[in-house]
């Protein structure tokens, strides 16, 4: 083939490519999009009333119940608490983060793992702040950007998603993510974020504790370091409460505590090692585990696929397209989603064999890890809420967490982008009207 056709086909298909994954992940459009905004006789709305999202990573839905989470069960008491809020697929933490704030499922918003490639941005990590900054990684609707469309300000401490101009806007009020930044620095710029006057201050704040999430996987989710944890992210809602509490916003601001996911135990003798069945010089393995994300060669993927499937009696190999509808992560046109998919078993990890060999080196004795298949228990996550536009004193039945979107704009009287959720599907949560307290008015 000559030189110049050569390059115009080099040029056509990066065209093409842009255009499929703009294709894939653009807004709706506006006329699409927009749903009606609550009303003052709607559940859960209270002119005025502020919303603070507070994410616990990790922090699986049964941990409140365990002797350090004090303060988080005082909460649940004054409000509701779902028995448990099930993960997107791959419950893992950016997706399941960035479908929280955009009622959307990852083969809708695009973040389909924690480490993924796309034909035209290249590869997404958790480490490459660049990445993360780069709109066009980023598709529906977060919550902040509703928010800031519609007049209302928001802030963002470290959410997955916020550190880039989607749709060309940005919280307010943002920062790059320092994972090791104090949690009391954490709380104090929260709580100087809520202490701004009504009228110029954020509607909307969302921020994120790492701690549980950490110690998780480091010992385990039954390890006394879960338990420290629990009991330093448990103490950091407590701060959060008491300070609103001493701005004189109690009936004002509508607190949310959720989590990602949740955290099964790991173990050397529950391993997968990937390249017993493949040649790993011949395939990308994009996202390791649970979640084995994988891209043969060019017309390879039959031979890969025959090599894998049915092999390990733990492991469930999917051609794109092919894996099971409840996951939702069967977009064929996504050009995220690699053309093999393999899931482990429940406290399975996938590995090469040098890593494994590393792991021996270290003495490893196994750790956590979440990924499974949502709707397994232990990748339950946290719902907990109090407010003026909460209900009180209840505990409701697991819910998905693509509603939290909805139920967000609700309490804010937004008008919804495009979503998956519902505000129907967790209206047991709000408080029904004529019952929802007025912001500065004493607590019923």
């Amino acid at each position: 083939m000559s030189d110049h056709k050569l390059h115009h086909r080099h040029l056509a298909f990066a065209l093409a490519a842009i255009l499929a994954t703009a294709a894939c992940f653009r807004a709706a459009p506006e006329s699409d999009a927009r749903r009606p905004a609550a009303d003052v006789a709607a559940p859960g709305f209270v002119p005025g009333a502020r919303v603070l999202l507070v994410s616990l990573d990790g922090f699986r839905w049964d941990y409140v119940d365990r002797p350090e989470a004090v303060r988080l069960r005082e909460l649940a008491a004054r409000g509701v608490r779902a028995e448990r809020l099930i993960p997107v697929f791959p419950s893992k933490t950016f997706p399941n983060h960035y479908s929280i704030v955009t009622g959307l499922t990852p083969a809708r918003h695009g973040i389909v793992a924690n480490t993924m490639k796309d034909p035209v941005l290249g590869t997404f990590r958790l480490s490459d702040p660049a990445a993360q900054a780069e709109p066009r990684w980023w598709g529906g609707e977060p919550i902040w950007v509703t928010a800031e469309k519609q007049g209302r300000r928001a802030a963002a401490l470290f959410w997955p998603g916020s550190e880039a101009r989607i749709q060309g806007v940005q919280p307010t009020w943002w920062s790059r993510y320092e994972h090791d930044l104090p949690n009391a620095e954490r709380i104090r710029r929260v709580l100087d974020w809520l202490a701004l006057p009504a009228d110029s201050g954020p509607a909307l704040i969302a921020m994120y504790f790492p701690d549980v999430d950490d110690a998780g996987h480091a010992s385990g989710p039954d390890s006394p370091a879960v338990g420290i944890a629990i009991a330093r992210v448990d103490s950091a809602v407590g701060a959060l409460v008491d300070g609103i509490a001493r701005l004189g916003l109690t009936d004002v601001v509508n607190v949310i505590v959720v989590s990602d996911h949740g955290m099964v135990a790991t173990s050397p003798d529950r391993v997968i090692v990937l390249d017993d069945y493949v040649d790993l010089t011949t395939v990308d393995v994009v996202d390791w585990t649970p979640v084995a994300m994988i891209a043969p060669r060019a017309g390879d993927e039959e031979r890969v696929y025959a090599a894998l499937h049915g092999k390990h009696p733990r492991l469930q190999v999917f051609r794109k397209g092919e894996l099971p509808a409840r996951w939702e992560f069967n977009d064929k046109e996504n050009p995220r989603i690699t053309p093999i998919v393999a899931v482990a078993d429940e406290g399975w990890t996938i590995a090469s064999r040098a890593q494994v060999e590393r792991w021996r080196a270290a003495s490893w004795t196994g750790g956590g890890a979440h990924g499974y298949a949502p709707e397994l228990v232990t990748m339950g996550a946290t719902f907990i809420a109090t407010g003026p536009g909460i209900a009180r004193g209840s505990v409701v039945a697991p819910f998905r967490n693509i509603h939290l979107y909805a139920l967000m704009a609700r309490l804010l009287g937004l008008q919804t982008a495009d979503t998956q959720g519902s505000v129907d599907s967790v209206r047991a949560v709000l408080r029904e009207p004529g019952r929802a307290r007025t912001p500065g008015a004493s607590s019923p």
